[in-house]
């Protein structure tokens, strides 16, 4: 090897790790950035002995990437469910929590049984009045928390629906960069690492699945297999709704023309953001509000009045509870959408509008020919006694409310708490779990592609004792030239 060749070399080996500490200060920068991946500058020997960067390529594993984006999901998913069971457990209590439907139908039934032992005492009728405001008020503002509830996740679906549009044209842009990258030989690793942190951003709205193709290009569908990117972005539509009352049905959400949720399909997502605001907004609080419609409807039918005539003519009309459509009663047995919103105590017994708290003794609530205690004997338990039974006999409710068919209204309303605590607890488990799948999934991920700091150290000084040998080269045959030139003169 001549000098002249031997100053070419280590000139380019100079060259070449200059690059490589630049690739490697630029991994020690991205050392705290979970969506950076490890570059590395890939040195070939050219001609005469020579070095030089062919290109820089990073560290990727698309398999521990499609774990994560699944498992991401799914914890997104779980997440939102789990958040609005809280939010609903909050409203109720414990099933003898004092704000439960079922306690405040306990303390209904106690100042009944009070009653019953001082039936002339106005007093102690009025204290009755006071526990089915309670329990009347606490079924309104049940019914509101779940109405507020499918609004808010109605509202938050149009925010999902946004941010996936919004992500999927960010989507366009790089990948776009990437295709023309990879065909000119552009260095395409940030742009690429820019594309994955986009996918796992879309995986936290919804499940995704990811195709990599030649050149670089990236098609993305939903777990379901609708096509969300294919060249362009699909536009993902979703119109949310005004106010979703409790028999209001929310819009679907489409991607490219097809319903992927909202409604029952074949191609439903079952995971991230999205799906999990679909299942509260369609599902849970709507089962939920069958529930609380149904205790009001129970409450109302077991303290109704019947016609007392000799001769009875009239329907059985709302006693102690009514509700907008009374003074009729509800069908037996059959679910009434927002019941539980509208019951009240009826304006005829309550003291505060006039009423006479005394008639829940007699009985002629809903009218003279209603009256059961026809004498006005102040004596007289025979309707309290009947009101306390039927709060414990055994009547019919709807199936869709996912509860017993047959059940007292008292054990109807400790029911449905129970299957609400039931489903949080499981919801919590399961929530609990799927984080630690996507902890650990980000963390094999981190671990196989990301920056270790102390690998990366290494290698700098390894490349500061390779810069220093070329400089000491260089410096050694240009000692040699001088001891040439010095001779020769």
């Amino acid at each position: 090897m001549t000098l002249t060749q031997s100053i070419g070399n280590a000139r380019s080996s100079l060259a070449t790790v200059s690059e490589q500490i630049s690739v490697v200060s630029q991994n020690i920068a991205n050392v705290n950035n979970s969506d950076a991946t490890r570059k590395v500058a890939n040195v070939i020997t050219v001609a005469g002995g020579g070095v030089s960067v062919a290109s820089i390529s990073r560290t990727a594993n698309k398999l521990l990437l499609d774990t994560y984006l699944t498992a991401n999901s799914n914890n997104q998913t779980q997440t939102v469910i789990n958040s609005a069971l809280n939010q609903l457990q909050n409203t109720v209590g414990e099933t003898d929590s004092e704000t439960s439907p079922a306690a405040l139908i306990a303390k209904l039934n106690s100042a009944l049984q009070n009653y019953s032992t001082t039936p002339q005492n106005g007093a102690i009728a009025a204290t009755v009045v006071s526990a089915a405001q309670q329990l009347a008020t606490s079924l309104n503002s049940a019914t509101q928390a779940v109405t507020d509830m499918r609004n808010q996740a109605d509202n938050d679906i149009a925010t999902s629906v946004s941010n996936i549009n919004n992500l999927l044209s960010q989507f366009q842009t790089l990948n776009q960069t990437i295709v023309s990258g990879t065909g000119s030989g552009a260095d395409i690793t940030d742009a690429l690492d820019q594309r994955d942190a986009i996918l796992k951003q879309l995986s936290t709205e919804i499940g995704i699945r990811t195709v990599t193709r030649a050149g670089g290009d990236m098609a993305i569908y939903t777990d379901s297999g609708v096509t969300l990117f294919d060249k362009t972005p699909r536009q993902v539509t979703f119109a949310a709704s005004a106010n979703l009352g409790p028999n209001a049905v929310g819009a679907p959400v489409y991607a490219d023309g097809v319903p992927i949720a909202g409604t029952p399909h074949t191609m439903s997502i079952s995971s991230g953001n999205l799906a999990g605001l679909v299942e509260v907004r369609d599902n849970i609080a709507p089962t939920y509000q069958s529930q609380l419609d149904e205790i009001a409807r129970g409450l109302i039918e077991a303290t109704a009045e019947t016609d007392q005539s000799a001769t009875p003519t009239l329907s059985a009309a709302a006693g102690l509870f009514t509700y907008g459509g009374g003074p009729a009663i509800p069908t037996s047995g059959t679910l009434v959408a927002g019941l539980a919103g509208s019951i009240k105590v009826n304006p005829n017994v309550d003291p505060s509008q006039g009423g006479d708290p005394t008639l829940i003794r007699d009985g002629g609530i809903a009218g003279s020919a209603y009256t059961y205690n026809s004498t006005g004997a102040a004596s007289y338990t025979d309707r309290i006694q009947q009101l306390i039974t039927n709060l414990g006999t055994a009547r019919s409710f709807d199936p869709s409310a996912q509860l017993s068919q047959s059940a007292s209204v008292t054990d109807y309303a400790k029911s449905s708490v129970s299957w609400l605590e039931a489903l949080r607890q499981s919801a919590s488990a399961e929530a609990e779990s799927r984080q630690t799948l996507a902890d650990r999934a980000s963390a094999a991920l981190s671990k196989d592609t990301g920056v270790n700091l102390d690998e990366e150290m290494t290698n700098l000084l390894a490349l500061e004792r390779t810069f220093q040998a070329s400089s000491r080269l260089i410096n050694t045959v240009d000692s040699i030239f001088a001891t040439l030139l010095q001779t020769v003169n």
